[in-house]
């Protein structure tokens, strides 16, 4: 397997610095990072994205049953009330175009239960900026443990 290109944020290394802000910020977010590493792995998994599924294991503390159990949470026994509904809106955020409701206001409400406004904000934009990185690389083929980027 060959990626297509390098990454496209180190063709365009204008690009590279707002994204490695962007990274900065989120590294400062109220929501707890086992909780976050649990979404960025979701909505990897959603998008078929192997090399930000390799760099989310590479960098969780995160127990190798709750990671195993990420795909079918849901069933799962594993997750927190808050984590369940942070990952219930990374799945809506990430599929939008799955449902008639992109985000519906039942899962909107349930993680504003757990969360407050800047949480949801962090939250919002952290599965955002795992979609970016995800469409960057599935689009571009970027292989998985190779991270020449």
């Amino acid at each position: 397997m060959q990626p297509r290109i390098k990454n496209p944020a180190a063709i365009l290394t204008d690009a590279m610095q707002p994204l490695v802000a962007l990274g900065k910020v989120m590294s400062a977010s109220p929501v707890p990072a086992k909780t976050l590493d649990l979404v960025h792995l979701r909505a990897s998994q959603i998008n078929g994205c192997a090399a930000c599924v390799d760099l989310g294991l590479a960098k969780t503390t995160e127990t190798p049953q709750r990671l195993a159990a990420v795909a079918v949470w849901r069933e799962a026994p594993f997750f927190t009330e808050p984590e369940r509904a942070a990952l219930a809106l990374a799945e809506s955020i990430t599929r939008l175009a799955d449902q008639t409701d992109a985000v519906p206001d039942s899962v909107w409400n349930e993680a504003a239960k757990h969360y407050d406004e800047k949480s949801l904000a962090s939250l919002v934009l952290y599965v955002s900026v795992t979609n970016l990185y995800n469409r960057l690389n599935v689009a571009t083929k970027q292989i998985a443990g190779k991270r020449d980027w």
